[in-house]
């Protein structure tokens, strides 16, 4: 018998705040966090200047414990941090019981690790290399530093699916939960800001370039966007059996109903509205519910042209009708590892709230946009049990989570 699968907690590090309440008073604002990075005119041959850095101190943990990581992890680890304490089990030995596990992945590691290495490559001097330095550079350098941290002693899966990093690491959660193999999932992903994750759209010609009106871009469907702009943050969900939250008595903030995943098989960056559908799909049939049943999608909505028009028509032929739609990177760029999460939770506290953030810089509909109903203005007020969040990577990997209202 396949187990119930609830969200007990969650934590964010974001441009828009750490916590709901700043959260929602920023997206009832309008206003987007994406800043023109001066420090990034050294790269003559970048055109882009645009991202979304966080505002983020380390807060005072044991030295000990936190040395072996970077910014990354740092940011990962506060958001768990948050998550855990809302759900309850800071401190608790279920943490260390065998039956609490860890789900959790990035795009990259921490960017200062790959510096270290190159250094030594090219200076032929091992003056910046040391002994934390892998750690803080390995692929799964936030689940391991986690891991450690907490002494977790159940399983560890590592989701390093760039943009479906964060989405594929909640599905993977949730799916080991609903079948009896742990009990409690730390599921996350995370990303720290770099020139790098600029560059590599910006060689794409994917970036946008909007650098001397940083308020108006993303634009994501809207017919004058130039692409997308990089950000930075973490976020962490604690996921959990059904029965084994309620003995608890804890607050259920979610269920996860649903996850679905494939891939394209037909190019490592360009879409495929086919296979993206089919994702949907499979979150749908999954969850057991009739897509008219979800008020709203949370979409991955990157602002590039062939993303969102793959994205958008992937949506409609699920759904054949105008569902209400909008996505957050238009307020805090595209996170990359972390987006797949942030999104998530703040889905699930819109839902709660009973109000949906809109596509801010939509102005004009790309009229090769499917035809959906996508929120603008001073957002939308929808009182539905069901919301879906969906993800996209390079690689041609697609993830489609659903969560229901508890109560």
């Amino acid at each position: 018998m396949k187990k119930r699968v609830v969200v007990t907690g969650g934590g964010v590090i974001s441009a828009l705040g750490n916590e709901w309440p700043d959260i929602l008073a920023k997206l009832r604002a309008g206003k987007n966090c994406v800043r023109r990075m001066n420090d990034w005119d050294i790269y003559e041959k970048m055109n882009t200047r645009l991202a979304v850095p966080v505002d983020f101190t380390m807060p005072n943990f044991p030295r000990k414990k936190i040395r072996g990581m970077g910014r990354i992890a740092q940011m990962a680890l506060v958001s768990a941090d948050t998550a855990l304490r809302q759900a309850g089990l800071a401190d608790s030995p279920e943490l260390r019981g065998g039956r609490c596990g860890i789900a959790y992945g990035s795009s990259m590691s921490s960017i200062e690790s790959v510096l270290d290495v190159y250094s030594m490559l090219v200076l032929k001097d091992m003056k910046n290399m040391s002994a934390t330095t892998y750690i803080r550079g390995m692929p799964q350098t936030c689940a391991a530093n986690l891991e450690v941290f907490y002494s977790l002693t159940g399983r560890l899966i590592t989701t390093n699916t760039a943009c479906t990093s964060g989405s594929m690491s909640i599905g993977l959660a949730y799916e080991t939960i609903r079948n009896g193999l742990q009990d409690i999932m730390i599921a996350g992903g995370a990303e720290e800001m770099s020139a790098v994750n600029a560059a590599i759209f910006d060689t794409l010609f994917t970036a946008s370039t909007k650098n001397d009106t940083p308020e108006l871009s993303p634009a994501a469907y809207d017919k004058n966007r130039d692409g997308l702009v990089v950000g930075e943050g973490a976020g962490t969900l604690i996921l959990e059996e059904y029965e084994h939250a309620l003995k608890r008595g804890v607050p259920l903030y979610a269920e996860v109903a649903g996850f679905g995943t494939n891939t394209d098989g037909t190019h490592i960056t360009q879409p495929n509205r086919a296979t993206m559908a089919i994702a949907l799909e499979l979150a749908l049939k999954d969850a057991g519910i009739d897509p008219a049943l979800i008020g709203y999608v949370n979409t991955h909505g990157t602002a590039t042209a062939s993303g969102d028009i793959a994205e958008s028509w992937a949506t409609y032929n699920v759904f054949n009708r105008s569902v209400p739609v909008s996505t957050l990177k238009n307020y805090i760029g595209h996170t990359l590892g972390a987006c797949g999460v942030i999104e998530a939770w703040l889905s699930i506290n819109m839902m709660n709230e009973r109000w949906f953030s809109p596509n801010i810089n939509l102005r004009e509909l790309d009229p090769q946009c499917a035809p959906l109903d996508y929120i603008t203005g001073i957002g939308r007020e929808i009182d539905t049990e069901y919301v879906m969040s969906n993800n996209f990577a390079f690689g041609g990997i697609n993830t489609s989570l659903i969560f229901k209202r508890a109560g």
